[in-house]
């Protein structure tokens, strides 16, 4: 299937959502912050982006910025706790594909990833 980069500060959420994406059948590579996101992205080339907006070292937000200025055809799903509408609209804005707000539900998971494939 695809690869697909991880990125998140919460360790129990990176192995939840590399389960998840793992039964699926996709290949995941993890990172845990934004920082390490656009090194991660650089090396290994996935196929999709799950992105956290809040992070240490730099925020998801600046993360998508820069990886879509290196790649323009990134396709990046932006991970969001409640409360963080705005913040996720200027994600789309920057080029992020979808967005999918935390705790999430595995359905609603896989079907974002599944667009952001598609696109």
């Amino acid at each position: 299937m695809a690869k697909i980069l991880v990125v998140d500060d919460a360790e129990f959420l990176r192995v939840r959502i590399t389960k998840l994406l793992t039964g699926s059948g996709h290949q995941v590579i993890e990172a845990d912050n934004g920082l390490n996101a656009v090194n991660a992205y650089n090396n290994g080339r996935p196929d999709a982006v799950l992105l956290d907006i809040t992070m240490p070292e730099m925020d998801g937000l600046s993360a998508l910025k820069e990886i879509r200025s290196r790649d323009p055809n990134a396709r990046v799903v932006m991970l969001t706790a409640l409360g963080q509408e705005s913040i996720v609209l200027e994600a789309i804005k920057f080029g992020a594909k979808d967005f999918v707000v935390k705790p999430f539900q595995p359905e609603r998971m896989l079907a974002a990833i599944d667009r952001a494939l598609a696109a």
